[in-house]
């Protein structure tokens, strides 16, 4: 079986629907948890990096010194081994930072459900056939990419956030939004306080039930979309033959 390795910056937090995916196509998920001090493995074994969100910043290096090697782990990765590579929001500014591109606090956070849209550069790539003009993506985020690494595609957009998704050749792939998220794993937020609670700091009193009642309706439509880059970068890399 392949093996995908999965670089996990909070408790709580996995791949949501990408485990179902993998488990379809015989990988098996093997998590870091960088944020308890894990360390990470000889790369070469690996066949798939999965890269998670998180409540760090990517410049925060002095307060979680695991960043830099992280990033270096992902440079290696992707720019050197060129294997597949799917980031999601820190995962997303991780793999900017690490090659190149810049991140910095957002000059207006996306908490909640957002649309997207497609840009020019989507229109040709592999990775994006199939995919409809425009999304209605979840979002949590206060930082975000301010530019794209050189030679990436910018593939998606908001109307706060210009790079919502990038691609560097067609085995690397990243998105600010959060397209792992599933109803299961909503749901297990009230099981959290904490995470209910920072919602509610940036949202407001109700915040947890009201993004349920947002998302809930469009989690079919959100899976179609992952599904068909995950679809898009596993045939493109040879990593489903």
């Amino acid at each position: 079986m392949k093996r995908a390795l999965i670089f996990q910056h909070m408790d709580h937090d996995h791949p949501g629907r990408f485990l179902d995916f993998f488990a379809e196509d015989g990988i098996v998920p093997e998590a870091v948890r960088l944020f308890e001090g894990e360390a990470i493995p000889p790369l070469a074994p690996y066949d798939f990096l999965f890269v998670l969100g998180g409540a760090q910043d990517t410049w925060q290096e002095e307060q979680h010194p695991w960043l830099s090697a992280e990033k270096q782990a992902i440079r290696e990765w992707v720019a050197e081994r060129a294997k597949p590579y799917f980031g999601v929001c820190l995962g997303h500014q991780l793999l900017a930072a690490a090659l190149g591109g810049e991140v910095a606090p957002a000059e207006e956070g996306e908490i909640g459900v957002f649309d997207v849209a497609l840009t020019g550069g989507a229109e040709t790539h592999r990775l994006t056939r199939g995919l409809g003009p425009s999304h209605k993506v979840m979002q949590w985020h206060m930082a975000e990419v301010k530019r794209a690494p050189d030679g990436a595609v910018v593939l998606a957009s908001s109307a706060r956030t210009p790079v919502q998704a990038f691609a560097i050749g067609e085995h690397a792939v990243s998105t600010q939004f959060h397209c792992e998220f599933t109803p299961q794993t909503v749901a297990g937020w009230a099981s959290l306080p904490n995470y209910v609670s920072s919602l509610e700091r940036h949202l407001g009193a109700g915040a947890y039930p009201r993004i349920v009642r947002d998302c809930y309706p469009l989690m079919p439509e959100m899976a179609r979309m992952t599904r068909a880059i995950y679809d898009n970068l596993a045939t493109a890399t040879g990593l489903r033959k």
